[in-house]
């Protein structure tokens, strides 16, 4: 396993849901934490923790620039950013469709580009994303958003191929229900989803894994679903 200390990760979407908990997670064992944040809420930056304005349609670049200047290395990205407004197959009004193309979508890939030449120069350049089992299925009428999480695993792998001679590796984390604000609304008890704690725990195990035991996509599950 790699060792974390003195390691530096980029968590979009870190002031809430999975992506506050990967940013305690990681920060708590010992990585250098650059978060990108649209509010920093009750977050407090320190010298190993740094909080940045960060909005998926535009300030990639500036929070790459941000984070070297601070600790002059960029060694893994999470991608946990994300919104889930419902966009149906037969809706003509496609905003929320575009929305989610721009935010779950050409955000991250913004991210993963703007940090590449920095996860080269690691050697051992990690990429999470947090996808979705609705990546990997449809099983309800928000086809926007499983249209967007589709995307988000073929970039995982992309990002995999493009990066492996590097040593780059990247990981779609595809999680069902997590008891996080975006699933409030859904009908689901949330004592029995998954808790946002476990995904980042186990987000901080792919990271940690040598480039010689990758693992390229990880189905986590609440309830039961046969496995494709």
């Amino acid at each position: 396993m790699l060792d974390p200390v003195g390691r530096v990760v980029l968590v979009s979407g870190a002031s809430r849901g999975i992506g506050r908990e990967v940013l305690r997670r990681l920060h708590g064992s010992g990585w250098l934490v650059s978060a990108g944040v649209r509010s920093a809420g009750r977050l407090v930056a320190g010298p190993d923790l740094l909080l940045h304005p960060y909005e998926a349609e535009g300030s990639a670049a500036e929070w790459v620039a941000a984070t070297m200047a601070r600790f002059g290395r960029i060694d893994a990205v999470v991608n946990a950013a994300g919104i889930n407004p419902k966009a149906r197959l037969l809706d003509e009004d496609e905003t929320a469709h575009d929305a989610m193309w721009r935010v779950n979508v050409k955000g991250p890939m913004r991210v993963i580009r703007a940090a590449w030449p920095h996860l080269v120069a690691s050697g051992e350049g990690r990429v999470v994303n947090l996808a979705s089992l609705s990546g990997k299925r449809v099983a309800n009428e928000n086809i926007g958003y499983a249209m967007s999480k589709f995307a988000v695993v073929a970039m995982t792998q992309e990002v995999r191929r493009l990066g492996w001679e590097h040593g780059i590796r990247a990981t779609a984390v595809c999680p069902g229900f997590v008891a996080t604000e975006m699933t409030a609304q859904a009908n689901y008890p949330r004592e029995a989803m998954s808790r946002p704690e476990d995904v980042a725990a186990l987000v901080e195990m792919v990271l940690r894994l040598p480039n010689t035991a990758t693992v390229g996509e990880l189905k986590v599950n609440c309830r039961f679903e046969a496995l494709a």
